[in-house]
């Protein structure tokens, strides 16, 4: 049996995807909708505490295309966290004008292929800010899950630490190089969701994402080893945004 990467978990990750109900909103009267958005208002407002709380953080975008009208991406200490902000939003007057479009649930993680020898990870303060992350405020992000491949002579799960460990550091060198355009959190979803990992990045240029995803699909890892879901990608919302997207 090849040696398993070990793995270190930070905070856990829901990925909620919502569509909105267009005709639901738009028949509704203004008292119902000023109800609902003060309502949401208020929900918006625990997210910052939790936050300033150092206990979790959240970002909201919008989803360009057909699959989801916005997405609300929760990070938090447990799943128990996890479940309840995702049913305090399912019982605000605004949810019932949206309907689920897709989820994802993972956990934050980094692995020890590109870890240093005889360091204790969890004495590093940059390695902890990666695991317990606030999430950025850019202005565009992308989200994909993905799979490491195992099929015949392409198994990635056959190959030796030693193998993985020096294709992965290849791998990384790319996603560094675009440091300070790209922010990238990794999850880890294997045994919580259909995938095995979440890739969600963030950009002040959306252009970023293509060139990054692009360049990576050169790389061995990529190129060989992996499998790619469904991609999301949208700008930033915050109150005011939400206040005009949502304006009749």
């Amino acid at each position: 049996m090849n040696e398993a990467a070990s793995t270190l978990e930070g905070w856990y990750a829901l990925h909620d995807f919502r569509s909105m109900n267009w005709t639901a909103w738009k028949a509704a009267d203004d008292e119902e909708r000023a109800v609902a958005l003060d309502e949401l208002q208020e929900f918006w407002n625990d997210w910052k505490n939790v936050e300033e709380a150092s206990q979790g953080s959240t970002v909201v975008y919008t989803v360009v295309g057909q699959k989801a009208d916005f997405v609300m991406m929760h990070l938090r200490e447990t799943l128990e966290d996890l479940k309840a902000v995702e049913n305090a939003f399912n019982k605000t007057t605004f949810a019932k004008y949206t309907t689920k479009a897709y989820s994802y649930v993972s956990v934050v993680e980094l692995s020890n292929y590109l870890g240093k020898e005889g360091e204790d990870p969890m004495q590093n303060p940059e390695i902890v800010a990666r695991l317990k992350p606030v999430l950025p405020q850019r202005q565009y992000i992308c989200f994909y899950p993905m799979n490491k491949k195992r099929e015949l002579n392409d198994n990635w799960y056959m190959l030796s630490m030693d193998e993985r460990r020096t294709m992965m550091r290849s791998h990384g060198m790319i996603g560094r190089s675009y440091a300070g355009k790209v922010k990238q959190i990794i999850t880890g979803s294997v045994g919580f969701d259909d995938w095995e990992w979440g890739v969600t990045l963030f950009a002040d240029d959306a252009l970023q994402f293509k060139k990054l995803v692009y360049e990576m699909r050169f790389d061995e890892v990529s190129a060989r080893y992996g499998e790619f879901g469904s991609f999301y990608v949208g700008s930033l919302l915050n109150e005011s945004t939400l206040e005009e997207m949502l304006k009749l």
